[in-house]
């Protein structure tokens, strides 16, 4: 067998110095000297050729190539920083490179695998545990009631509103998880229009209100909007957006305000929704935006919540070809914002904007 350049040089040396002196010998002219000569200088330049061929453009690549392939056959994908991008014109190199660029494919997949199944049991663990809270909750309850408690009114009446408060906040847990899984999905396809997000925002401040006023918190304009600003958006989801986000204020604000506000840069509308509240550590702000993650678990638990609201607005503005930006510094506030594209009016949409405006300034004054 051929083993390395070195033998297939000799081989096909001897073989050429011999055909070589054989093709001289049929000559007349040539004597015995000259035939040895030739035949030496024939051996010579085409081991020399062989050899140098062989050994830089072929072995070392193949060798080059069966060290890639054994490294990936272990998993080892440490030699993918050693390749470059040159361009080169031995096939040699283009398959190694090829290789080479295969490797780095593979371990990307595998690198995002190993976070896809760490993600998928961080999931899992965290749906199981909000799933077992009201469930355990209300079980508990209902037992307890079975048990014989049932049959003092006043304390069926307490626990059995206990248990339908738990079932309430696994309904809406569920409905998150349904809601966030059709946005990844795409089985909710949004619906664009062209709106007033001013009454949008309003919308949101008044169903929020009483919840605000209970822990002696103000929710406001940061200045009077006498104009309407229109958006082009899924006006539903964006509701969405911003009454998650007003509502994880008022959650995480103890004492202090909430301020939402408009500001249009390069036909863009940004919405941003500041508080006064606990703040984000800033190791914890990439995160915020996972499904269940919460800063201090503790305490959010005690305020409620299914920790998907924040995963919902991320996937939502996603959806709008937008993000939402955090700042936020620690037990002196948050402010999150995201753009919208501004929207087009009609002369009668404004008018019927101007005047829901003036019927809410009304009420409000009354």
């Amino acid at each position: 067998m051929l083993h390395n350049s070195r033998v297939v040089a000799l081989v096909l040396a001897t073989v050429v110095a011999a055909v070589t002196t054989a093709f001289l010998s049929l000559v007349p002219a040539v004597a015995a000297l000259g035939l040895l000569v030739a035949g030496l200088i024939s051996f010579a330049a085409t081991y020399l050729l062989v050899y140098v061929v062989f050994e830089f453009l072929v072995f070392r690549e193949i060798g080059e190539i069966y060290k890639v392939l054994n490294k990936m056959r272990k998993k080892d994908f440490s030699f993918i920083e050693e390749g470059n991008a040159e361009d080169v014109s031995n096939p040699l190199k283009k398959i190694n490179r090829e290789i080479y660029n295969y490797g780095i494919n593979r371990h990307k997949e595998i690198e995002d695998l190993k976070k896809l199944e760490a993600f998928r049991r961080e999931f899992l663990a965290d749906v199981s545990h909000e799933l077992k809270t009201p469930v355990f909750a209300a079980q508990g309850f209902v037992h307890t009631l079975l048990d014989g408690a049932a049959e003092d009114k006043k304390i069926r009446k307490k626990f059995l509103k206990r248990a339908a408060r738990s079932l309430d906040n696994l309904d809406v847990l569920i409905q998150d998880l349904l809601t966030l899984s059709q946005i990844e999905t795409g089985e909710i396809k949004m619906h664009f229009e062209h709106f007033n997000i001013v009454n949008t925002v309003s919308d949101v401040i008044d169903q929020l209100e009483n919840k605000a006023e209970r822990k002696d918190l103000l929710i406001r304009f940061d200045k009077p909007y006498k104009d309407p600003i229109f958006v082009y958006a899924d006006a539903e989801r964006i509701y969405r957006v911003v009454m998650n986000l007003v509502s994880n204020a008022i959650k995480y604000t103890d004492e202090g305000e909430i301020v939402v506000g408009f500001e249009i840069t390069d036909q863009k509308v940004e919405v941003a929704v500041k508080d006064t509240g606990v703040g984000i550590p800033p190791e914890h702000l990439k995160r915020i935006f996972e499904r269940f993650f919460r800063v201090d678990k503790s305490r959010s638990k005690e305020k409620g919540g299914t920790g998907l609201g924040l995963a919902i607005v991320k996937h939502i503005l996603e959806a709008h070809d937008s993000k939402v930006s955090v700042l936020s510094t620690v037990n002196k506030g948050s402010i999150f914002s995201f753009k919208l594209p501004i929207g087009q009016s009609t002369a009668e949409m404004e008018e019927d904007a101007r005047r829901e405006m003036e019927l809410m300034e009304e009420e409000e004054y009354d």
